[in-house]
């Protein structure tokens, strides 16, 4: 009897190290950390933590204006935004930048129709650059040709994903510019269309300095650029004095003896890439170096897929690019939508 005992107390220890110590050790672990989410878990995840409301099923039709057809087709909603991120950004961009480009195709269109905005011929929108560049999928077949199955794939990955989703601000959806490439910076909307708007403010964008588009040389003829703009350049070869930059380091006013234009003016009038420019006369030739792609103002595309190549999610490129904006429902505004259909 008395042998028994210690032995048993020996057992019981040992049972209690074994066993019991570490499930206490990684009991922990179990209640305080969840697994990462991957798939779709986490993009609902991130739209949960965003604020983002779930994806919708729409009955909205836009009415497009086909220019070479000329008449006007009725698309569902979803499948027109899916034929303009096509037509509006390259389909080999981060899926998380294809989402965001489906954000402002769809807001565009929402704020046209909740505005009542109609064409002459009773169109929402055409299919040019006028509203925003459109293609149907029998357009992209044509056009995409044996790649046309992966990268339209890839389009309506984007576009399911942010399905019924606008940009709004103040209960209503935004001016959603957007442009191709940065000078490093965004534009102040009153600083290139002279209105402000609290939403359009200039921010960095430095993701768009490694990219195709960044950099530029135009050669203008002397002639021809006096011409295009109502102006003379010096005898000393001095082109014209950049008076003034904009926040986001675009040329603001350039003087040419006593002559003002705004930065905007002179871009618009010699066709150049951007209003962020510099020049130099060489012989007959005005050489004119831009940086940047577009009027600047919105979102930055180039720069949408680089912050979607460091991680960033298409809430995050949404909300740097347009200041205090939320992302609302279509549902909302749907009533409004249809009451003319």
């Amino acid at each position: 009897m008395k042998l028994t005992k210690p032995i048993f107390m020996f057992v019981s220890v040992l049972v209690l190290l074994v066993i019991v110590v570490p499930s206490l050790l990684v009991l922990p672990y179990h209640m305080g950390t969840k697994q990462p989410a991957t798939g779709k878990e986490a993009a609902s995840t991130a739209a949960s933590a965003a604020n983002v409301p779930q994806t919708v099923t729409s009955n909205v039709e836009v009415a497009v204006y086909r220019t070479k057809q000329k008449t006007v087709e009725h698309v569902p909603l979803e499948d027109y935004v899916v034929g303009v991120v096509a037509a509006e950004m390259p389909s080999d961009f981060e899926i998380e930048a294809l989402k965001a480009q489906a954000l402002t195709a769809r807001t565009f269109v929402v704020k046209r129709m909740v505005n009542g905005a109609v064409l002459p011929n009773k169109a929402d929108v055409t299919d040019t650059v006028d509203t925003q560049v459109y293609y149907s999928l029998a357009d992209l077949k044509k056009q995409w040709g044996q790649s046309y199955e992966s990268k339209i794939e890839r389009i309506q990955k984007a576009v399911r994903a942010t399905a019924g989703q606008v940009l709004t601000f103040d209960g209503q959806p935004i001016t959603a510019s957007f442009f191709s490439t940065s000078n490093g910076y965004t534009e102040n909307a009153e600083d290139y269309w002279g209105n402000p708007t609290p939403y359009l403010k200039s921010v960095d964008s430095p993701w768009d300095k490694d990219t195709p588009k960044f950099l530029s040389e135009q050669k203008v003829n002397v002639a021809d650029f006096e011409k295009k703009l109502g102006v003379q350049v010096l005898a000393n070869g001095k082109v014209g004095n950049i008076t003034e930059r904009t926040s986001g380091q675009r040329v603001k006013t350039v003087s040419f003896s006593g002559k003002q234009l705004s930065g905007r003016e002179v871009r618009e009038k010699l066709g150049l890439r951007s209003s962020d420019f510099t020049w130099k006369q060489e012989g007959s030739q005005i050489v004119i170096t831009t940086k940047g792609y577009g009027h600047g103002v919105g979102m930055s595309q180039y720069g949408a897929n680089g912050m979607a190549k460091e991680g960033k999610s298409y809430t995050d490129i949404v909300q740097h690019y347009y200041k205090g904006i939320e992302i609302k429902g279509v549902n909302e505004y749907e009533q409004k939508l249809t009451a003319k259909k």
